[in-house]
């Protein structure tokens, strides 16, 4: 570490840990997930867990901002700052979960991954405001409590936030997947069209508040849809379906479960899902209902109701309404627009 924290401050290295580096190799591995937002939350849930954020909850993360004092978003922050409130952080982690804890590991790899996401000059400081993003992004928390807490950071203290607070708050984020290399299906990294978005969501009003903006959020924008992706990728981990894969004929399906709303009985795993296999007479675009925890009677009752409806449809219909996951954004870098 003190070699690592002289090469930040002399600003000579973009030197990666060992185990990060190793970490990073290991996300290759799924880049044969075809659809980006998935391929994306699922390298973010394994380096989430490997930087054991997955155990820090919204509450003792912001215990350990406060006692750090770091309440000016817009001020900088240097590396010792930076280390100062990770070991704050990863040392109550410790108390509570001391066998999964690795204090200096974890303080290393995430001081790693932060300036990775926000200092690629390495000039040896973040801002406050990046820092509780990529913290806040990646931690223990339900999904409209981090909406919550991140427009807080960018509100007024009459709680309302204009387009160019907005548009600070969406740049730390987008940086996240962009540090992955996987920035183009977000609409790249101008936030400029997903700012606009928001914005005529809310009728273009010069100020937006919390409720507007946890509504457009709601919507998955482009932008962000690798957050609540995130969320459902750790949900349906231990998820176990009493359904047969119609592939791969896995049974009980793990993880999350596709049900057509074309054909009957007709189910695919995750796996066959994200490499694209199809079974005969099955097409990609037909309408699919993802499940991320077993289904209930009426999910079920709902889903038979639409089947029904879908059998009366031709293809022509299915090939003009694809199924869109996100809000589309138009820019040049424009990703996949059949991604579900």
């Amino acid at each position: 570490m003190r070699e690592q924290l002289k090469g930040h401050e002399t600003q000579t290295t973009c030197w990666d840990h060992p185990k990060m580096t190793e970490l990073y190799q290991s996300l290759a591995d799924l880049n044969n997930v075809r659809f980006s937002a998935y391929r994306t939350a699922m390298k973010l849930r394994r380096l989430q867990k490997a930087l054991c954020l997955d155990l820090l909850s919204l509450s003792a993360a912001c215990d350990a901002l406060d006692q750090h004092n770091l309440k000016q978003n817009d001020q900088p922050m240097d590396i010792l700052q930076v280390i100062n409130c990770l070991t704050t952080i990863y040392d109550r982690l410790e108390q509570e979960h001391n066998n999964l804890v690795n204090v200096p590991l974890c303080v290393d790899m995430c001081l790693n991954w932060l300036l990775n996401v926000y200092d690629t000059g390495r000039t040896g400081r973040i801002r406050v405001l990046s820092f509780k993003t990529g913290i806040i992004s990646l931690c223990k928390a339900h999904l409209e409590d981090k909406y919550r807490y991140l427009f807080k950071q960018v509100a007024s203290s009459t709680g309302f936030c204009d387009q160019r607070r907005l548009g600070l708050l969406l740049h730390d984020s987008i940086q996240i997947p962009r540090q992955l290399g996987e920035v183009a299906s977000f609409g790249g990294s101008n936030i400029e069209p997903s700012v606009r978005s928001c914005f005529q969501f809310a009728n273009n009003k010069p100020e937006i508040e919390a409720a507007l903006f946890l509504d457009w959020m709601r919507l998955e924008p482009q932008s962000m849809v690798w957050l609540p992706v995130l969320h459902r990728v750790a949900a349906a981990e231990t998820a176990k379906h009493q359904a047969k894969c119609n592939i791969c004929k896995e049974c009980p399906i793990i993880g999350f479960r596709y049900r057509s709303l074309k054909h009957f009985n007709y189910d695919i795993c995750q796996s066959c899902f994200f490499s694209g296999r199809v079974a005969k007479g099955h097409k990609m675009h037909y309408p699919m209902v993802e499940y991320c925890t077993p289904t209930t009677s009426g999910e079920d009752v709902r889903d038979f109701a639409k089947v029904l409806k879908n059998k009366f449809r031709t293809k022509r219909y299915f090939a003009k309404h694809p199924r869109m996951g996100y809000l589309p954004v138009q820019t040049v870098l424009e990703g996949d627009n059949m991604e579900t």
